[in-house]
């Protein structure tokens, strides 16, 4: 198995969450809401992350609404949080700086 499908512990989970902007813990999955000046922006950002999305092949829980962008990750396979959801957010962070700027 992939190191990287690993199930994180507590401790794992809280260093990789400090190092992320804005991301919430909720028991065995991380949450942020995106938002953005318009959908037009919230809909590039969204386009964008398909591609980073397939190229990695860790896939969201998503939901748009006009500027905003709902996120939640975690890995199924491993019923919690591994680091492929921590690598996806940070991902995320880097391009949500983009679209904002």
């Amino acid at each position: 198995m992939d190191e990287s499908y690993k199930k994180l512990d507590n401790k794992e989970i809280n260093t990789e969450l400090s190092k992320l902007n804005s991301w919430e813990l909720d028991n065995d999955r991380i949450r942020k809401t995106f938002e953005f000046k318009d959908f037009g922006d919230a809909f590039a950002f969204m386009t964008r992350m398909a591609i980073e999305i397939e190229r990695i092949n860790h896939h969201p829980e998503w939901f748009n609404v006009y500027n905003k962008v709902k996120v939640e990750l975690t890995t199924h396979d491993v019923d919690g949080l591994s680091m492929y959801d921590f690598k996806l957010a940070k991902i995320m962070d880097n391009f949500e700086k983009v679209v904002l700027e």
